[in-house]
Parts: structure tokens; C-alpha cells; sequence
């Protein structure tokens, strides 16, 4: 049984895989002098379905972030037990969700005009969260996370419209090609690959520690690798990574001694809120998809700390 609409624009969990052209511009603005990003970091978002910014933040500010972090993952902060995902196969934390709901200090950091300031330029609109978590690579043990499009899920089963969310990676440790950074296919963006299978009920219960419905075949990967390439997101702790909606990404385990660890905001256009899902039975929770914020965010400036 399929739930796709009939004006669908990016129908998924088909019968079969099938490729379908980006039917949504990637940068919807247009750029001026007074933008927050220069014309060749706007183009080369445009171009390539991400952009990676370093020194964003001051070390005093990454140090305090990097307090809190440890603080949540160490339970010294009160969470509840939904909002937590373990790794596959033991009790170490992978991801904290409601990031934002959860630590005054990161609620900060989702609304800085450093980040949201410039999601809401590249989208053109106001923008609230959709979702926000910490992702947590711990040393040794830290799993992959599988080639996807968060698109296709965040439509899917989420019901998002159309493709105009920014995701925001805050790294929060050092990343290098060694343990386990983020890596993405520049230009990927461009095609929505529309992934074959049904979704399962309740399929976020699994798919949260390892992602297998909705993620494209070897075959698509293998192709969209040999047309546009491999990159990855290498930084120092602070290293901002914002990356479009449909950009393929994943990224390795982890079996270095040096863990990973980043927080991570989806901005979604206001005038793109959820609506009834498109490939589901019913929304997953609340948790992994904002369904009723109260409006757009208020845009921060000055430092964190």
C-alpha cells in the first residue's frame, strides 16, 4: 500500500528506485553586498549543496559548548528517556534530540544570526526548527551513518513539502578524514532519488540506530559518486558545516581513540511547515519532527559566552 498523494512532487518508497530532477531552487534569495555570506560562499552552496565555514566561533564559546555537551552525555543533565538514542548493540550515547528544548546554552546557539541568520538568507524566509540533536561518535565503538537524503525521510514520513530546510552541523570536536567526519556528494542535491519499499510502522524505533528503508541502492550511490565525486567535512571544534536538505552525506564508524561529537539544527522554511506525510501511515514523534512550532525563531546576535 502506497500513501503518496497525487500532487506529490517527489514521490518515494516506491516499487522501484527512480531518479527525479530537483524541482526546487537551492538558494532561493538573491544575493547582495549587505548578505551574510559572500558571493562565492553563496555560489558555491548553490553549486555544490553545502558550504563549510570555519571560525565562526571564539574559543571561549566553543569551550562552552563543549562544556555542556559533557555534561549532557555524562547525565548530569535531567533528559528524557525518548530523546536519547543509544549506539547499536550497547548503552553508549549516539544522539540527544530537543537539543534546543533541553540546554539554554544550545537554544542560544540554534537562534545565533551566525547560523540561523544565514539559513534564513540562503532560504529566504523565516525559519523555525524542524529538529535538533546532539550526534555523539564516541571512540573505538562509533558507528556509520549510512549514505541518505534527509529529505526523502523528513518528506516521507515527516511530510515536509518541498526542499527548502538547511541542516546546520556545529562540530564540536575536531573532524579529520580519520574518525569519522561527515562526508557528502557535491552536486547530489540536484537529483531526489526516490527509494523503493514501504515504510514499516513505527519505523523510526529502528532506523534511528541504523538507517535501511529509505536509503538509495548501491547501484544510485555508486552512479551519483561517479558523476559528482566524495568530499568530507574536515574542522576544528567550531567548524560550522550547512548542508541542503537533499544532499547525500554519511559518514564512517569511528575506531580512532578520539571521539566525534556535533550539535545539529534543521532550519525548515515557515512557509514550508509539515503537513500529513506523504510516504507513512502517520507522523513519527514529535521529538524527530516539529509539527506545530509556534512560530519562526528569534534571531540572536552577539557571542554565546
Amino acid at each position: 500500500m502506497q500513501w503518496n498523494s497525487p500532487d506529490d512532487i517527489y514521490p518515494t518508497r516506491l516499487e522501484t528506485e527512480q531518479w527525479l530532477e530537483r524541482r526546487d531552487p537551492t538558494f532561493w534569495g538573491r544575493w547582495t553586498p549587505q548578505a551574510p555570506l559572500t558571493r562565492e560562499q553563496t555560489e558555491s552552496f548553490e553549486e555544490n549543496g553545502y558550504l563549510v565555514l570555519t571560525d565562526v566561533f571564539s574559543p571561549l564559546e566553543v569551550t562552552a559548548l563543549q562544556e555542556e555537551s559533557r555534561r549532557i552525555r555524562s547525565g548530569e543533565s535531567t533528559l528524557t528517556a525518548e530523546n536519547v538514542i543509544t549506539e547499536p548493540g550497547s548503552n553508549e550515547v549516539r544522539t540527544v534530540f530537543r537539543l534546543d528544548e533541553q540546554n539554554a546554552l544550545f537554544d542560544r546557539l540554534a537562534r545565533d544570526e551566525r547560523i540561523a541568520g544565514r539559513v534564513s538568507y540562503l532560504l529566504d524566509d523565516e525559519v523555525y526548527l524542524h529538529q535538533s540533536r546532539l550526534n555523539y561518535k564516541p571512540g573505538f565503538t562509533g558507528k556509520e551513518f549510512y549514505w541518505h537524503s534527509d529529505f526523502e525521510t523528513w518528506h516521507a514520513e515527516d511530510g515536509m513539502p518541498r526542499m527548502r530546510a538547511i541542516s546546520a552541523s556545529i562540530l564540536l570536536t575536531d573532524n579529520d578524514a580519520l574518525n569519522g567526519p561527515l562526508m557528502l556528494m557535491p552536486g547530489s542535491h540536484r537529483s531526489f532519488i526516490a527509494c523503493a519499499g514501504e515504510t514499516p510502522e513505527d519505523n523510526h524505533k529502528t532506523s534511528l540506530k541504523k538507517q535501511e528503508v529509505g536509503v538509495p541502492s548501491h547501484d544510485s550511490l555508486t552512479e551519483m559518486a561517479d558523476r559528482v565525486g566524495i568530499d568530507y567535512a574536515a574542522g576544528a571544534a567550531g567548524t560550522v558545516v550547512l548542508f541542503d536538505c537533499n544532499t547525500l552525506h554519511g559518514s564512517n564508524g569511528n575506531i580512532t581513540p578520539f571521539p566525534r561529537s556535533n550539535a545539529f539544527f534543521v532550519y525548515n522554511a515557515w512557509s514550508n511547515k509539515v503537513v500529513d506525510p506523504f510516504a507513512a501511515r502517520s507522523p513519527r514523534p514529535a521529538f524527530l519532527s516539529s509539527r506545530n512550532p509556534a512560530g519562526p525563531i528569534e534571531i540572536a546576535g552577539g557571542k554565546l559566552a
